[in-house]
């Protein structure tokens, strides 16, 4: 062999043995990995907005899942005592395969009116369903009990907290911990919070979770007091957490009883699924709350999560043999992301109050933990009086009528040719007597119609239908 030739095929040996050496950095084209931001938000067509306060008298917030072109969307509830609204029209056998956003909320049942903001916010951006004269969006929402928990029972969210946490959604990295929902949550005694995380599949196909975990059951494992979570630990994403020292290690279990609690989650993909894939992925992602939290959908929780699908093209179907592998690829990644999506929360947490985080019980799991830069941690807005007061300004407003509708011969919307009639924001009809509009918008909100169009609504949401 001539020396040069034998010199070149040295030098490729050597640099071949120190690149196989090198561990492969983390990115969103490796598959198996998290993608750039871990988070619900690498899912292409998946922003979050969230919003929070936990200055006297609040401690709860709201968490909004927007995907700005509608997508097939389904459900799994397995709690005993939920929260939730518009879950029925998830159901496969129900016509509507779409959502235009979702709610993950604090203020249990009473929150349940901040998703009326959301739908507000989408009404005036043009996004939903065309109905009549106008557009209704839809979204769905599931809320936990958080209430009286270091907050006043009576300080709940409203309309006003979902249109900011609406308008605040974002599709860079997700804030974690005691914010949005997750802000009043606690799990088995700890503080708990929102967390988020996903992994990339290969193809272009990301899997995304976020979670907020208000668990009546512990997420961690009594044996020897670490995260159940830690287990599924991706690309050293815990960032150097640890197992406790055994003379730490003294759960309180007195503390793990609370009742009135659920851990509430949305999973998304962008492989395209049909509508009872996407409901069959949310009930395969309540595995990941098993394997993270002990016990589990219990009478008092309201554990709910949605499926999220972002993807177009032909949809994978449940009952297509030749879907069956890809899709159980893309169900347990989901579980196993909204696990990891528990441990970041409880992780992210803080303590508040007398509501200690898992660090501060445990201070040497979390004594090696690394800080997230900065430009990773993602914004979560603080809810202010000036900016609740900016948001009820706008709601008070009259929703955005189409271009070209004609308001009627007068502003009550009267009933002759070519009229508008009242604007509701569900776009459906009248107010009813309990005092709100189609969509369970107050009534406050169902002003009548302007005397001339409002500005042109941006576009009306179209999507495929669903078999």
């Amino acid at each position: 062999m001539k020396p040069r030739l034998a010199a070149l095929l040295a030098g490729s040996l050597a640099l071949t043995a120190t690149t196989l050496a090198t561990p492969a950095p983390a990115s969103a084209a490796t598959p198996g990995l998290p993608g750039p931001h871990n988070a619900i938000t690498d899912v292409p067509g998946i922003k979050v907005g969230q919003v929070q306060s936990a200055r006297a008298p609040y401690l709860t917030g709201t968490t909004v899942v927007y995907t700005p072109q509608m997508s097939v969307t389904g459900v799994d509830q397995r709690g005993g005592a939920p929260a939730t609204k518009e879950t029925d029209l998830l159901d496969p056998l129900n016509s509507n395969p779409g959502v235009n956003a979702v709610m993950l909320g604090g203020s249990s049942m009473y929150g349940l009116s901040a998703a009326d903001g959301v739908i507000r916010w989408l009404e005036d951006r043009g996004e939903g369903v065309k109905v009549g004269s106008g557009v209704a969006p839809i979204v769905p929402a599931a809320d936990i009990f958080d209430l009286g928990r270091g907050g006043d029972f009576k300080a709940r969210t409203t309309p006003e907290w979902g249109y900011l946490a609406a308008r605040a959604a974002d599709q860079g990295p997700v804030r974690q911990g005691v914010v949005g929902g997750g802000t009043g949550a606690r799990a088995g005694g700890l503080k708990g919070g929102v967390g988020s995380a996903s992994v990339t599949l290969g193809d272009g196909v990301t899997v995304g979770a976020i979670v907020v975990v208000n668990a009546a059951g512990s997420p961690v494992d009594p044996r020897d007091c670490s995260l159940f979570a830690a287990r599924y630990e991706l690309a050293h994403e815990f960032r150097g957490l640890k197992t406790p020292k055994a003379q730490e290690c003294r759960p309180d279990t007195a503390a793990e009883s609370l009742p009135m609690n659920t851990t509430i989650a949305v999973v998304a993909t962008n492989a395209p699924l049909e509508k009872a894939a996407a409901a069959r992925m949310a009930g395969n992602s309540h595995d990941g709350l098993a394997r993270a939290i002990s016990p589990i959908h219990t009478l008092d929780d309201g554990d709910t999560v949605f499926g999220v699908s972002t993807g177009t093209g032909t949809p994978l179907r449940v009952n297509n043999p030749a879907d069956a592998r890809r899709l159980n690829e893309l169900f347990n990644a989901a579980a196993d992301t909204l696990t990891r999506a528990v441990g970041h929360a409880m992780l992210a947490a803080r303590t508040v109050g007398t509501t200690t985080s898992y660090c501060d019980r445990y201070k040497s799991a979390c004594d090696k933990v690394s800080a997230l830069p900065q430009d990773k941690l993602g914004k979560a807005p603080e809810v202010t009086q000036e900016s609740l007061a900016e948001a009820r300004q706008q709601l008070d407003k009259a929703p955005a009528l189409p271009t070209g509708t004609d308001p009627g011969p007068s502003s009550t919307g009267g009933a002759g040719s070519g009229s508008a009639g009242p604007v509701n924001t569900g776009g459906a009809g009248p107010a009813r007597m309990d005092g709100s509009g189609p969509l369970g918008v107050p009534a406050r909100l169902n002003v009548a119609a302007p005397a001339v169009a409002g500005p042109r609504v941006k576009h009306v949401q179209r999507f495929r239908a669903s078999p």
